[in-house]
């Protein structure tokens, strides 16, 4: 089951013995026990029948003490272990969960929250609570997702969001969903249910310039549109922290492979993924052949190193970034 099926299921007060989340994604962990947390029981339920403890601050035998316990005054008890992968010792832990789902406390709901690493599906353990109850890995969310992601969300939570909005999104915050989410639900605050979040409020509310990002880059690249692009590099000079090229360079490389791509199969990526009917991809075939394209991937390579201190002058960031977008942009 995904996240959302977790989620219904226990709207629908089908609840599991045992929830053993894991992964290299915390967010979807993080999703699931809050919900958990939140929901299963009422609020005045919660004193004597919810417990959240903390793997580096609990003994494997006070997690399984308190998940054999019955509740009081309610139907169900919940415990939840955050951050269940700095229990000590670990492998105490695997084996105390296998005995204890031979038998397990039917009312007792026990999360076990292990995050930033994937279980090895192997032991026993693992496979005794995918028998009993639920097994669910968060696995680690790449770029290439978080326009899709964002959209969900978006949708999810009863708004619109545009491309060039979603493309701001994940530019600016890259794939960390926890902020992601915050930065999302402040957007939700000025906008109403229903309507679309809006380059506009974006930049209104979380000053992700419209005009001047990386979106807008790719775009006049792309169209070798050069006075856009000079005037785009000129503002992120201006604001150099927030537009490093070690955040650029990989942005483009991206972009500049996606050309490559469009010359290899004749289809934009632009249209496959997110509907865009605008073609900075195609635009970008026409005017970079793959000759160029190789070329643009060395001065990439050569300004990423630059960047870090390799073979560098000590030259500032906005000098760097503007040394570099000439020789792309006017690239042979």
């Amino acid at each position: 089951m995904d996240s959302k099926e977790i989620i219904q299921q226990i709207k629908n007060k089908i609840y599991h013995p045992v929830y053993l989340l894991h992964g290299e994604e915390p967010y979807f962990i993080d999703l699931i026990s809050d919900y958990i947390s939140e929901n299963v029981l009422e609020a005045h339920e919660k004193d004597f029948n919810q417990t959240i403890a903390y793997g580096r601050d609990v003994k494997p035998e006070e997690i399984f003490a308190l998940a054999k316990g019955f509740p009081m005054m309610a139907n169900n008890q919940v415990v939840i272990v955050r951050e269940a992968q700095d229990i000590k010792p670990p492998e105490k832990v695997f084996e105390m969960l296998t005995d204890y789902l031979e038998n397990p406390q039917k009312s007792t709901l026990l999360v076990f929250c292990y995050k930033y690493k994937k279980l090895d599906g192997r032991k026993k353990a693992i496979k005794t609570a995918q028998n009993v109850g639920i097994v669910f890995e968060s696995p680690k969310v790449w770029d290439s997702q978080v326009p899709g992601l964002i959209k969900t969300f978006v949708k999810d939570a009863g708004y619109r969001i545009g491309d060039k909005s979603t493309m701001m999104m994940t530019e600016f915050i890259g794939a960390n969903l926890m902020r992601m989410n915050s930065e999302l639900e402040k957007l939700y605050m000025f906008t109403k249910k229903g309507d679309e979040i809006t380059p506009e409020i974006i930049e209104k509310n979380i000053g992700i310039s419209k005009d001047f990002n990386v979106f807008e880059l790719y775009k006049s690249l792309g169209t070798k549109k050069h006075d856009v692009t000079f005037k785009i590099i000129h503002y992120f000079g201006e604001n150099s922290k927030e537009n490093p090229p070690q955040k650029i360079i990989p942005m483009l490389f991206s972009f500049f492979n996606k050309i490559m791509v469009v010359h290899n199969t004749g289809v934009s990526p632009n249209r496959n993924s997110y509907g865009n009917k605008e073609d900075e991809y195609i635009a970008g075939a026409r005017n970079y052949s793959i000759p160029k394209l190789i070329k643009i991937f060395d001065i990439l390579r050569e300004f990423d190193l630059k960047s870090k201190g390799v073979n560098s002058d000590k030259v500032s960031d906005d000098q760097l970034l503007m040394e570099m977008i000439i020789k792309v942009a006017y690239v042979q």
